[in-house]
């Protein structure tokens, strides 16, 4: 068993007749990156981060997970996780990622003030202002896309935001989301 990579797998994916923009690991693997590395994670503000990938899947990643820093065996560690439903520390037996029912609102606090992203969005904010008129009781859950084409969906949304007139790289957006909320919380 494999995750198909369109930068390691092109061929075989062509002779499929797939779209190569569908099998892009690298990029939920860079959003990861992203929020995890960041100073709003470390201060331990990030609560939980769910992923739902096209087969309708939906797994948590746990914040103080530490994802592998290659995309390959990034994509080991998440192909375990579709096989066993969860990884865990080998050290410590805890699980650092696991596979979740649906839907994700089940898993969210009440209090959860749910923000979608796309560019195509009418309403272009600027998230730094955006996000510090919410109250600190608000839990700010942000739904970001790691596609290179489409619309995040959901009835669950509260609101769609687009913080650019362009088309951003998925981590880009998400650093600055991090950057904003760390404004907010004065976590530098």
């Amino acid at each position: 068993w494999k995750i198909l990579n369109s930068d390691e797998d092109a061929q075989f994916l062509l002779k499929q007749n797939k779209n190569l923009n569908d099998y892009r690991p690298d990029i939920i693997h860079e959003a990861l990156r992203c929020i995890l590395d960041s100073p709003l994670n470390k201060a331990g503000m990030v609560e939980a981060i769910y992923v739902k990938i096209d087969q309708g899947r939906l797994f948590e990643v746990m914040p103080h997970v530490r994802i592998p820093r290659t995309c390959s065996r990034f994509c080991g560690v998440i192909l375990e996780l579709l096989q066993k439903s969860s990884v865990r520390a080998k050290d410590t037996n805890e699980v650092l990622l696991r596979v979740v029912e649906e839907p994700v609102t089940r898993h969210l606090p009440i209090n959860s003030y749910i923000v979608g992203l796309s560019y195509t969005s009418e309403k272009l904010v600027d998230i730094e202002e955006y996000v510090s008129v919410w109250s600190n009781d608000l839990i700010p859950v942000f739904v970001v896309g790691t596609m290179v084409n489409g619309k995040v969906k959901g009835d669950y949304i509260q609101d769609y935001i687009s913080v650019s007139e362009y088309p951003l790289a998925t981590k880009y957006c998400l650093g600055m989301i991090c950057e904003a909320l760390e404004q907010k919380w004065k976590i530098f």
